[in-house]
This record gives structure tokens, sequence and C-alpha cells, in this order.
């Protein structure tokens, strides 16, 4: 298992220039990977839905997703959008959810709460197979904004649905009602996850004032509240996974250095886990249910991956968003990663038949990777045709100035502003400061700091001009 866990880190930093350049599906990788090591390729290894290893990984992957989405979780944003995020998570997730749940009653006979765990999942949009797509530089920011909050956000709407449904469907004891099964998943459980990161937190501050806390072995720390508030719901048969979620929009609320501090060795850390859990995935089971495919299975996969289509398109028909921003909400909305481990959830609780609903997951899975990861990586390539074509005709028309930026003060710039007539204002701050901070320059042109030249030219900026860079 160390083997293959390195193997998967070596291959996504070797193969990472790649897969940015060419748009193609990074999941595509690592599910081949496990399909060669599988039992269909060199047969090394194979794990089963029963396999302690894949609970381990797949468990742990989902808890650190969750908390990640929380931690990184920017709330001053998602207030200034709340009208927005509705939109995203209540057509487009909880009424493709429904659509979704009574296609799987419609064509494959389940009932009501085997069709709620079995479209919760379904409904989930993949940060993975999305973040190419997030990353490039013509994306406009509606679109941007709108798929990165509703990936960051659904499946902690979802996964209380695959929760609940759980519920009706295990066996209880006496003392066990519904409304105590609920109260202990929904409100005991994030109450747990919120008091244990408040408490781990207030511990850092103390230690930071009295000895000091290093800042690298803060990151290790984030993961360590998660884990121990997962750990704590779980001991009062609670909800683990909704306490890790509390505790990362706990610390994102209280503690922004901390916050900081984990956003890139915990993303990262996720991804591989997250990667890691579809090789082990991809060995058997994920191919295991190409052998129930039928007609129903296939007008089911057809009809779930239309329903998040469907929905958005009526709820977006008459806001003031861009032609091309809708277009893009609307047909991305990949099934992925999320999808597989929320579908694990109950299959790990022993839900009977809950495998069987987990087979008809993965055929829809791998359609969503063939369709939209095909069609991300084909119009990545065309943009990066067309960005290619605009540099080499600039190229052509020779050489700008020699660059020699200076450091001004505000007064600075406002005096150039008064003396000279063409100034732009150019905001090329990181992606990252730029999503995550409120503060704009009144007046300024974004230019993404990777695409400097090729938005200056698609913007119109001249030659001549004066250029004041924001990029704090």
């Amino acid at each position: 298992m160390l083997g293959m866990f390195g193997v998967v880190i070596l291959i996504s930093g070797l193969l990472s220039g790649f897969i940015e350049r060419s748009n193609f599906p990074q999941v595509a990788v690592f599910l081949a990977l496990g399909t060669i090591i599988g039992p269909y390729g060199l047969g090394l290894a194979d794990f089963g839905l029963d396999s302690p290893v894949l609970r381990a990984v797949a468990t742990l992957s989902l808890t650190l997703v969750l908390f990640t989405d929380a931690l990184t979780l920017d709330l001053e944003e998602v207030k200034r959008h709340a009208g927005l995020a509705a939109l995203i998570l209540v057509p487009g997730t909880l009424l493709a959810t429904g659509l979704i749940g009574f296609a799987a009653g419609a064509t494959l006979g389940l009932a009501l709460p085997m069709a709620a765990i079995l479209a919760a999942p379904l409904a989930s949009t993949d940060p993975v197979l999305l973040r190419g797509l997030l990353r490039r530089s013509d994306l406009p920011s509606a679109a941007r904004l709108a798929l990165r909050l509703e990936s960051g956000l659904n499946d902690v709407v979802l996964l209380p649905i695959v929760l609940l449904a759980m519920a009706v469907l295990m066996p209880r004891g006496e003392s066990d009602s519904f409304v105590v099964l609920v109260a202990k998943m929904l409100i005991v459980g994030p109450g747990v996850g919120a008091l244990v990161a408040w408490a781990g937190i207030r511990l850092l501050e103390a230690m930071r004032s009295r000895l000091g806390v290093r800042r690298d072995y803060e990151s290790l720390y984030s993961i360590g509240i998660a884990l121990a508030a997962f750990a704590a719901a779980e001991s009062v048969h609670s909800s683990g996974y909704l306490a890790a979620f509390a505790a990362g929009v706990t610390i994102a609320a209280i503690d922004v250095e901390l916050c900081d501090c984990f956003r890139e060795y915990g993303e990262t850390t996720a991804e591989m886990l997250l990667l890691f859990t579809f090789v082990l995935l991809g060995t058997s089971l994920m191919w295991a249910g190409l052998s129930n495919v039928n007609y129903p299975l296939l007008a089911f996969a057809f009809l779930a991956l239309l329903a998040r289509p469907l929905t958005l398109l009526a709820a977006l028909w008459r806001t003031r968003t861009d032609a091309r921003s809708k277009r893009l909400i609307i047909w991305y909305g990949p099934r992925g990663l999320s999808t597989l481990l929320l579908i694990l959830v109950p299959v790990f609780a022993e839900v009977p038949g809950a495998d069987r609903l987990f087979h008809f997951a993965t055929v829809v899975v791998l359609l969503s990777i063939l369709v939209h990861g095909g069609s991300i990586m084909l119009s990545g390539n065309r943009a990066r045709r067309r960005s290619g074509a605009v540099e080499r005709e600039d190229a052509a028309s020779g050489p700008g100035p020699e660059p020699g930026p200076e450091a001004m003060t505000p007064g600075e710039l406002a005096r150039l502003m008064a003396t000279e007539d063409n100034v732009w204002l150019l905001d090329v701050r990181s992606e990252r400061s730029y999503l995550d901070s409120p503060d704009q320059l009144a007046g300024s042109v974004r230019l993404h700091p990777q695409f400097a030249h090729r938005e200056a030219v698609q913007q119109g900026v001249p030659k001549d001009a004066w250029a004041a860079l924001f990029c704090t």
C-alpha cells in the first residue's frame, strides 16, 4: 500500500504539467493505473467493497474533502453571493436530486429510501474533474464563481440526505427513535465538531502566545482537528463527516491564520487521497458495474446526467448572467470521486442493497468522465490554440517596451493619472488572492499573472501605456 501511494504521488508530480497543458482528465490517469495493477491487467492487487484498506482510505478521503471544503470556504463571499449560492444549491442540487431519485424509481424500480441513497451522490459536482476548467484564464468570472461554490458546498447538502435515508433503512433499537437519530446526525455531530475545533483553536492560541508554534506544523494541527472532530462525533454515534465539516467552518470563521496555513497542504493531501482512492476502485470495482448494464440502467444514467442541466436551465433562464456563463454553468456538472465517496458511506454501513447501488453509480461516473472530462479537454485545447495564435500575431508585430517596474504610493499614482492620459490600472494578483479578497482597484483591468501577456492583448492594453500593477 505504501508503494502504491508513493506511485500515485510520483505520477501526480510527473504528469502535472502534461495534465495542465492537455486538460486530460486527471482521474482517468489513475483509473487506468488501477486497471493496470488490477485483475484485468497485471493482477498485482484487487480491492472489493469489503476491503479494510478501501474503507480506511475512502473514509479518510471524504473526511478531509469535507473539512477542506469548509476550511477554504470564504464566508464573506458566500454572504455577498447568497442569491447565487441558493440558486445553485436548490435547483442545481436539491431539485436535481429529486429528479434523479424519480428516475431511479421509474427505471430501476427502487423504493424511495434506496432511490434517495443513489440520487444524492449522483447530484454531487466533482471538484477534481472541475479543477482544470476552473484554472483556465478564459473562464468567465460568473461561471467560475458559480461552479466553485457548487463543488465546495453541495456535498454537505447531499450527505444528510444519504444519512437520513440510511436511518430509515437501518434497524434501530427501542431507545433510538427516528427523531433521536436525526438529532444525533444533524445537531449533535456538527455541534461536537464545532466544539472540538473551538477548543483546538483556543489551545493553539494559548501556545502561540506563550511558547510560539512553528507555522509549518499548524497545517498538521488542522488535520489533527479534523480527525479528532470525526472521532469525537463517531464516539457518540453521530456523523463524523458532518462534524469534520463543522470543524472546518469553525476554523474558517475564527482563525484565519490557521485556515491560510492549511490550505495548500490540506488541499494537496486531500487530492492525493482522492486519487489513491480512485486507483483502489479502478482495480476492478469501477468495471464490475458494466456487467449489469442494460437498457433501464443506460436510461437511468442518461437521465441522471440530464437532471442538473434541466434544473439549472430553468433556474438561470431569467437571471442577468451572460449567455456564455449560463452555458458553462449548466453543462459542467461532472460526477466523479465525490459521488463514489458518498455512495460508499451506506456500503460501509452495510445497508442492505447498497453494494448494488454502488455499481449503478460507477456506470454514471464512467459516462460522466467520458462526456464531461472529454468536453473540458477539447474546449481547453481550442482555447489554448486561439491564445497561441494571438501571441504569435502579436510577436510578429515587434517587441514592446523594455520592462521597468517601479513601486509607487497611492499619491504618486493619483499624480500620474492627473498628468498622463494613457494610464491603465492592471490587477495582477495571484488567483487565490484575487478570489479570496474583497478589495478591488476601482477602474482596474483584471489580468491573470500566468497569462498576463495574452490577456493584455485580448483586453486591448496599448504597448505604450503607463501600467500601474496591483499585485498585493
